[in-house]
């Protein structure tokens, strides 16, 4: 069976001959130049009390961290959008372990900085059985040390490639979460996380499934 990953790479690499040279170039340059800061490094990690927070679900609910713990652990995954088409291939990849999440007791949770109707959309379009929340200015990003700002080249290309992030981020397009993936126990405790600056890498199944089973 083919790893996330792999499905990544090959994605990226047939994805890079359909984009310009100079298009590439910025691209390159933001995602080293963020590597580079230690972004992924100020994020929260292993032992950290995961952050509480409240969130307005794509069907308008509100969800509270406290109250899906209440029913077990949760697998907390942040995402940049249903614009970018890694995080698309990533959550597809996850609703095909939703059901093995949900038989270790655990509930899968989504988060982006998308208004919730963008949400909506994205989980009816790939039949999303896990809820997809709305952080709206990234302040929960923020809590967890996920969230940065694109540089003013980056966030032009985007725009040019018609992502529009000043809407489906309701007026904060220029900020985004590193794309990262948590398993916080029942007392809140964060017991396994990928964090990276490389939008193109996430969390495999597989990992997150293991880290369920060492819960115990």
């Amino acid at each position: 069976m083919t790893t996330l990953n792999a499905e990544l790479s090959t994605f990226y690499e047939a994805r890079q001959q359909q984009i310009p040279a100079e298009i590439r170039e910025i691209m390159h340059r933001a995602s080293q130049e963020l590597a580079e800061a230690g972004q992924a490094d100020r994020a929260l990690a292993v032992g950290a009390q995961a952050p509480r927070f409240s969130l307005p679900s794509a069907t308008g609910q509100t969800l509270a961290l406290n109250d899906l713990l209440a029913d077990g652990p949760v697998v907390l995954t942040f995402y940049r959008g249903a614009w970018c088409p890694y995080c698309n291939i990533a959550l597809r990849s996850l609703q095909q372990h939703h059901d093995a999440i949900t038989a270790r007791g655990a509930r899968l949770v989504a988060v982006s900085p998308q208004i919730p109707d963008e949400s909506l959309s994205l989980a009816e379009k790939h039949q999303l059985a896990f809820e997809v929340l709305s952080d709206i200015g990234s302040d929960t990003a923020k809590q967890y040390g996920l969230a940065f700002d694109l540089p003013d080249d980056l966030a032009a290309v985007y725009d040019k490639l018609g992502f529009d992030l000043q809407r489906v981020n309701d007026g904060h397009p220029r900020t985004l979460p590193l794309p990262a993936t948590y398993v916080i126990d029942q007392q809140g405790m964060i017991r396994w996380a990928f964090v990276d600056t490389d939008y193109t890498t996430r969390a495999e199944p597989a990992d997150i499934l293991a880290a369920l089973d060492a819960l115990g």
